[in-house]
């Protein structure tokens, strides 16, 4: 079977940078169609339920709560975080699944470093871990039947989202994006001990206690621990592999 040909776009969202990987323009162009349309829905909902913004817990949705909202506070339940630690990955799986539709064989759409991935061939990803000496230095090998997946990042050391942890990276991969997503934000909040490798355990432990996840990376600093069903570890030399960076 021939692999089909790729190609990335990357476009800035309000703020946000979004990059896409597919063989289809429609579907890119339909990606970044879904999360502007997602993002002002949100937006909305919360201008009438501000406590969605802000809460560190799970909440129940109302009644005339858009997808995107129910999606959050699904993987947010799961994870036992506030729906807002999903909401990259929530609209990552929602544009993914959007592209699929338009026929795209490659649908990949990174939102912040939240990665939503569907393909029929591999993908290699890449991860960045701040300051520590392994970042850049490791990625993961997803194989078409490790595929659709979603992978997420917490770091308590790099990320402007709240983590109240000390991890350089947590990955995660789950079922989908926005559980990957909250999950790392759960499991990255766990690595907070001054031990190094007690605190790895605990990230560890976290991430695999919530149903649907799949795999864990943890780094801090020279520690690595991982725990799961993870795809093939690449090390790098030289520059990350060329796709988006975790």
């Amino acid at each position: 079977m021939n692999t089909p040909e790729t190609f990335k776009v990357k476009r800035f969202v309000e703020n946000k940078l979004i990059i896409v990987k597919t063989d289809s323009h429609d579907a890119a162009e339909a990606a970044f169609k879904s999360i502007r349309n997602n993002r002002r829905a949100l937006k909305e909902y919360i201008r009438r339920y501000p406590e969605f913004l802000y809460a560190l817990d799970p909440l129940p949705v109302r009644g005339d709560a858009p997808e995107i909202v129910c999606r959050m506070a699904e993987a947010a339940e799961r994870a036992s975080v506030g729906p807002m630690a999903a909401v990259a990955g929530a609209l990552a799986d929602i544009a993914a699944e959007q592209m699929v539709r338009e026929g795209a064989t490659v649908a990949v759409v990174e939102n912040g470093g939240e990665i939503s991935a569907r393909s029929d061939s591999d993908l290699n990803i890449g991860i960045y871990a701040g300051k520590s000496p392994l970042s850049g230095k490791l990625g993961l090998k997803f194989l078409r039947n490790d595929l659709p997946a979603g992978v997420a990042t917490s770091s308590g050391t790099v990320s402007h989202a709240l983590s109240l942890g000390f991890a350089d990276s947590v990955t995660v991969i789950a079922e989908d994006a926005a559980l990957a997503d909250a999950a790392a934000t759960a499991a990255g909040n766990a690595v907070s001990s001054n031990d190094l490798p007690t605190s790895i355990r605990s990230g560890l432990e976290a991430a695999m206690r919530i149903k649907g996840v799949w795999g864990v990376l943890v780094i801090r600093g020279s520690h690595v621990g991982m725990a799961g069903r993870l795809p093939r570890l690449l090390l790098i030399e030289g520059r990350p592999v060329d796709l988006p960076e975790v």
